[in-house]
This record gives structure tokens, C-alpha cells and sequence, in this order.
């Protein structure tokens, strides 16, 4: 995914995140972090800044990346109307650099299933080891295979609010446990006319047991693999699964 692959979804992506637990997010990094007050943490793929939000107002001294400029714009402007404090960086995960000194970074809401190359994930996974503090704590979460072969393909998915309308097609990728998206933004204009935007998006995940190796060769001390917010070990038909590590 390049940095321009958000250029529409960025005005409209709150509307269509609006489904997203992130009181339950927050709730799991908080339970990770146990006291937040003063805590550095790494919001990387932060988007427009709505989690990004949760963690300030918890108590954390949160620092946000994303590669969207058009996404932190948003994010920026969320902090300045809410009077709080939060640094923003352009830059892929893959890439990122002159980090250092956290206590939590957090990969939230499968962000990192757009690094679609296990050597690219391994680079994250070096790149956030070095931003750690020693005992720092990496958290993330992936869909699982079951929802990337068989979840996602049974699309198109549609929807149809006040401010956006879209139609959702997924396809196979060409690697292995990935899907490839077109989607078609229908964006309500002041006119009440509507302004037509596409969208191409990759994802991949992998295997939890590649998501382990991985992480312990960047040197992390996996903590817990769950799934589903249920605090269980992912099972065949998991959706979603979440990895705890520590430096």
C-alpha cells in the first residue's frame, strides 16, 4: 500500500470505522500498561488519530505514525480541538526511524496486515524493538487465516450512509493468505451531489506461528497469543488474534 492509497478514505474513515471497539482497545493496552501516567507510547498506523485519543486522555504520552499525511492531518487536528498533547510522523512501519524511549508501541486494528512481506513484518518488528525501552511492551493484532480465505471472500460488502456510500469487492491476492480490495466511495458533496473515489488495498497476514518466529528473532519475549477478545488461544475459526511481546 503506497501513501496515497488513503487520499479518499481519509475524510470518510471515521463513518466507516465507526463499528471499531475502541474502548476495548484501549482497555487491553491499558490492562497491559497497568498505571499509564507518563508512559511513552508508539501509536504506529494510527490513522486519524481516534485511538490515538484514547491512549492521551488514559494518561500515556502518545507519538503517532502513519504513512497517510491526508490520515495524520486529520489526527492533528482531532489533538488541537481536544487541547492535547501528542507528537505525528510520516512514515511506513517498515521504515520508520528516530524513535526511542518508549514504554508501550501498539500496532492496533490489523494495521500490520498491510506489510505484506515477512521480511518487511521482521523490519517492523527490528524497527519497534529499537524504539523500546528494556521491558517495553509490543502489542498488535492480525486477522487470522480463516478470516483472510474465508471471511473475507464472501463480498461484495456494501454500505450506504448519510455521508458515504460504498461497494466492497475482494478477491484472492497472489501471495499466499492475502486479499486484494476494490472499493468504490460514493462521498456525499455540499451540493448533495456525490463525488466518485476508487480504491485499491493488499493485505496479508500470516501464520501466528511466522508472527512468533518472527518476533523472537527481532529479540522479543513473546508474552500471550489470544484471540477474539476472549483471552483464549486462537482456535481454526478465530478472526482476529492478538500478540503481547516484551523486549
Amino acid at each position: 500500500m503506497n501513501g496515497e492509497s488513503y487520499r479518499a478514505f481519509a475524510s470518510v474513515y471515521d463513518l466507516l470505522m465507526e463499528d471499531i471497539p475502541y474502548g476495548r482497545y484501549a482497555e487491553w493496552v491499558r490492562n497491559a500498561a497497568g498505571d499509564a501516567s507518563g508512559l511513552k507510547l508508539l501509536d504506529i498506523g494510527c490513522g486519524t488519530g481516534v485511538l490515538t485519543e484514547c491512549f492521551a486522555r488514559e494518561g500515556f504520552r502518545v507519538t503517532g505514525i502513519d504513512l497517510s499525511g491526508d490520515m495524520l492531518a486529520v489526527a492533528k487536528e482531532r489533538f488541537e480541538a481536544a487541547g492535547l498533547d501528542g507528537a505525528f510522523f510520516e512514515q511506513p512501519m517498515q521504515e520508520m526511524e528516530g524513535h526511542s524511549g518508549y514504554d508501550l508501541a501498539v500496532i492496533a486494528i490489523d494495521s500490520l496486515n498491510y506489510v505484506t512481506d515477512d521480511e518487511e513484518v521482521s523490519a517492523v518488528f527490528r524497527n519497534v524493538y529499537d524504539a523500546l525501552n528494556p521491558g517495553g511492551r509490543l502489542l498488535f493484532d492480525v486477522h487470522s487465516p480463516y478470516k483472510m480465505t474465508e471471511l473475507f471472500l464472501d463480498g461484495p460488502f456494501t454500505a450506504d450512509l448519510e455521508e458515504v456510500s460504498y461497494i466492497w469487492h475482494t478477491y484472492p491476492g497472489e501471495e499466499p493468505l492475502s486479499v486484494e480490495s476494490e472499493i468504490s466511495f460514493f462521498i456525499r458533496r455540499p451540493d448533495g451531489l456525490y463525488m466518485r473515489q476508487e480504491e485499491f488495498h493488499l493485505q496479508r497476514t500470516f501464520t501466528p506461528d511466522t508472527y512468533l518466529r518472527l518476533l523472537i528473532e527481532a529479540g522479543f519475549d513473546v508474552c500471550s497469543v489470544t484471540a477474539d477478545w476472549t483471552g483464549n488461544p486462537p482456535a481454526e475459526n478465530s478472526e482476529r488474534i492478538f500478540f503481547s511481546a516484551e523486549k
